[in-house]
């Protein structure tokens, strides 16, 4: 079978209008690469759209998708919560103007002495997934409304998660019950069903769970009055999901259908959603070779990998748009990172197809790479610095 011809500008125009394409490229000249661009007129549009498709959600930016400050400041502007896993975040938040009231510390994992910061600077919505998480947040943030996390298997999702957070129902059940007896609120429910998730019947899973025990603890006469919807919605990567439109319709119509009228407060905590499909990565092909000369597919090696900011690449989970603005035909390739770490192979078993002519020094783009590339690359594992990043205003 003959290689595909390079169709670039057809899956460019799937993220950018000509115009930004050209002022990427424009910008990418002479600049030493690897490095992140955000198009922030992309963030905008990302969280408008999700506003005006689920307008009785409030949404708490999940900062760890990207952190930068021009992110936080914009959704900021937007009106946008922001949900934090740790103190810097926190930092960055309250930098950024953001009114300690509509920040969340969503991580279930923190020290005691964290949670009493958060507190002095006025956070009082915290989450908990155990009796000792529980008593820390008394003891630190007395007061304070209180979100129990329930577990979710993530079964559907590009990027599960395990059972490190969240617990059974009925543990969710008893902490509710303990918190009512101590000197917090216990305020609702909150679940994660998995970054990237694909399948949207994970939705109505947790949401009927949370129904089960928001009605087994009214009969204990505590009412709750949230449900945080966590992430999982998905950006558009090399395979592509069902619209946003399409997640919001089904999930407002599993809440409608197990709450009716009486639908509690709603939060969801969008990452990748909001920020991936902003961000392009530039790369630079650093060596192509073959292991044998009966190879059939050769290696392309760029100056980035898992340890730049691509980890998502592990188990080849997330596959990103990648190109070459280069024309002609494409052949299949196997792509890995530039470290001295075996583990630094980006797709081995999934062929990427990139031009045949494809040299060394070649520019290779990756596309809606925004969320989870520069708040996750090394410090400086065999030597690289962490991965640059610039934004597209």
């Amino acid at each position: 079978m003959a290689p595909k011809i390079n169709n670039y500008a057809s899956i460019v125009s799937e993220y950018f209008s000509k115009k930004t394409w050209q002022k990427i490229k424009n910008f990418v000249q002479n600049k030493e690469t690897p490095f992140l661009i955000m198009d922030l007129s992309v963030v905008k549009r990302n969280y408008n759209r999700l506003k005006r498709l689920l307008p009785y959600a409030q949404i708490f930016y999940a900062v760890k998708a990207n952190p930068a400050v021009e992110i936080i400041s914009l959704l900021a502007d937007l009106g946008s919560s922001f949900d934090v896993a740790s103190v810097p975040e926190l930092d960055r938040v309250l930098e950024a103007g953001v009114s300690p009231d509509k920040i969340s510390f969503g991580n279930t994992i923190k020290k005691e002495k964290d949670i009493a910061y958060a507190y002095r600077q006025g956070v009082t919505l915290f989450a908990c997934d155990s009796r000792e998480e529980l008593k820390k947040i008394e003891r630190a943030a007395p007061g304070s409304k209180v979100f129990f996390r329930l577990l979710t298997e993530g079964s559907g999702a590009d990027w599960p998660l395990s059972k490190k957070f969240g617990c059974h129902p009925s543990m969710i059940y008893e902490l509710v019950l303990m918190a009512r007896d101590m000197n917090v609120e216990p305020f609702g429910i909150s679940f994660h069903v998995g970054s990237q998730q694909r399948d949207i019947g994970q939705w109505d899973n947790a949401i009927a769970q949370c129904r089960y025990l928001f009605d087994s603890l009214k009969e204990d006469k505590i009412e709750l009055k949230m449900i945080n919807l966590g992430g999982g919605l998905p950006a558009q990567y090399r395979t592509h999901t069902q619209s946003l439109k399409k997640y919001a319709e089904e999930i407002t119509r599993f809440l409608k259908e197990d709450f009716g009228d009486n639908m509690p407060k709603i939060f969801i905590e969008p990452g990748r959603s909001l920020v991936a499909e902003a961000g392009v990565v530039v790369s630079e092909v650093v060596l192509i070779s073959k292991k044998s000369k009966a190879d059939l597919f050769p290696w392309v090696y760029l100056d980035i990998g898992k340890f730049n900011g691509l980890i998502e690449t592990l188990n080849e989970a997330i596959k990103y748009p990648i190109i070459c603005e280069k024309p002609g035909f494409l052949t299949e390739t196997i792509l890995a990172g530039p470290t001295c770490d075996s583990m630094d192979i980006l797709y081995e078993n999934f062929k990427y197809r990139l031009p045949e002519d494809i040299t060394i020094g070649d520019k290779v783009f990756i596309l809606a790479a925004g969320a989870y590339t520069k708040s996750y690359s090394s410090v400086e594992f065999n030597g690289f610095p962490p991965l640059k990043m610039y934004i597209l205003r």
